[in-house]
């Protein structure tokens, strides 16, 4: 198993707790929650047991549905069931896929309460909330939500301990790395790029395996996602699969705000608006909104209908984009971990800083506003990518795919309103640098906002 911070996690729950919840952990499929959650009962337990509940039978599920009041009777039946039997007082039974038998979710209650054993549930939001909608979702609940590998967990994996703190150090006293302790930094990132943080995309980049393979690797999963979403779509939803595949091309505009045109050429906000909470609910994406007035409480003047949507992993996008037929995947990945991509670029990097914010647990707006420069005689449009709160004031976030250093945007942004701002970064792919009151940060360091 990769080192997870969801570890962490799970042992402060348990510290802090101590039976008195059961740990969630929430997320999309394939970013290794039942991994993370069987490697801390193997490690923090005498003893665990599985209920994986894509697999588990009738019998099993029965007790669950006759009920749970004699609580003697129904551990005595399921250990006979499964074989074993668990000791009491330093034990821990994970309910694995949880979503798909509500009913072990209902009982959580009884079972925390009972006391003789720790519990930790997983589920994949693609559909844990359509699961809940006929039992009585539990309080006893600590959720942990949990994403794709980011970059520190990447750098982990190939056994790199002392960059991402060596990156935090340099943050922080705004200091830049030498030129060559850079590039091997930017090298880093930009294979992160391309690979993305699904464990088992970084699982085939660690072993040494092709791009090619990578990729594949990838395309099943997109293949996963893709057949969830056709199943919802069956089921009521409207246009799920038709908007997730979308993605790359809404990104691949000037305006990256997602437009319904693009999906159906009558779509109405208000007709969309349940898949579009139903995929970000699920965390396969990351809806970005936009607020028409830009104060510390964002989510205050957030304007729903208006926003972007960005993968929830960045290193699916890349396979989308090589999916799409705009490029080979030799050409794409090449083009990435050399620094040659083109035009494709700003929207990767885009999406990329937009999955770290959410790692550090960043919800995301951007903003839009029309000034007319000194000079000009007309009012231009101008956007900032990603507004943030940083120390209690407004910190907005330029992301570069080039060295290009202006920030027209940032500048017209504090001559239109009167914003009291800490910082003001560029995010770029050159090295750490002043320019006034602007601070120029290479990619990577969006790990530390």
């Amino acid at each position: 198993m990769f080192k997870r911070k969801a570890y962490e996690e799970l042992l402060s729950w348990k510290s802090l707790s101590n039976g008195r919840t059961a740990a969630l952990i929430e997320g999309a499929r394939r970013i290794g929650k039942s991994t993370v959650a069987e490697a801390f009962a193997r490690a923090e337990y005498e003893d665990h047991l599985v209920l994986d509940f894509s697999i588990e039978g009738e019998d099993v599920r029965r007790l669950f549905r006759e009920g749970i009041g004699d609580l003697d009777g129904f551990f005595r039946n399921l250990f006979l069931l499964k074989g074993k039997e668990l000791p009491v007082g330093d034990a821990v039974i994970i309910f694995d896929e949880v979503q798909l038998f509500p009913l072990a979710r209902q009982s959580i209650k009884a079972l925390v309460k009972d006391g003789r054993y720790h519990y930790i549930e997983t589920g994949s939001l693609i559909s844990i909330k359509k699961s809940t909608k006929d039992i009585l979702i539990p309080s006893e609940e600590h959720r942990i939500r949990m994403h794709p590998m980011d970059f520190e967990e990447f750098l982990w994996a190939q056994g790199d301990a002392v960059t991402a703190p060596a990156i935090r150090e340099a943050f922080e006293a705004r200091k830049p790395f030498s030129d060559g302790v850079h590039r091997k930094v930017m090298g880093d990132f930009r294979s992160y790029l391309a690979v993305g943080g699904m464990p088992q995309a970084v699982e085939a980049f660690v072993d040494g395996r092709s791009f090619e393979e990578i990729d594949f690797t990838k395309r099943s999963i997109l293949s996963l996602y893709e057949e969830d979403l056709n199943k919802y779509d069956a089921e009521g939803f409207n246009k799920l699969s038709a908007i997730f595949r979308s993605i790359p091309e809404q990104l691949s505009h000037h305006n990256a705000a997602f437009k319904l045109a693009t999906v159906d050429k009558g779509a109405r906000y208000g007709t969309l608006a349940p898949s579009l909470d139903f995929l970000r609910e699920s965390m396969i994406v990351n809806l970005c909104v936009d607020v028409t007035v830009p104060e510390v409480l964002l989510e205050l003047h957030a304007d729903r209908t208006n926003f972007k949507m960005f993968m929830g992993d960045t290193g699916l996008l890349v396979t989308q984009v090589a999916k799409s037929g705009k490029a080979t995947h030799q050409e794409l990945y090449r083009a990435l971990v050399f620094d040659k991509l083109g035009v494709n670029q700003g929207m990767l990097m885009e999406n990329m800083i937009a999955q770290m914010l959410v790692a550090n647990g960043h919800d995301l707006f951007f903003h839009e506003f029309r000034y007319r420069p000194e000079g000009s005689k007309d009012e231009k449009a101008y956007e900032i990518d990603f507004l943030t709160v940083q120390g209690k004031r407004l910190c907005p976030i330029e992301v570069k795919p080039s060295g290009y250093r202006a920030h027209r945007s940032l500048d017209y942004f504090f001559a239109k309103y009167p914003v009291k701002s800490n910082e003001r970064f560029v995010l770029y792919p050159k090295n750490l640098s002043r320019d006034g009151l602007v601070t120029y940060l290479p990619l990577y360091m969006a790990l530390c906002l």
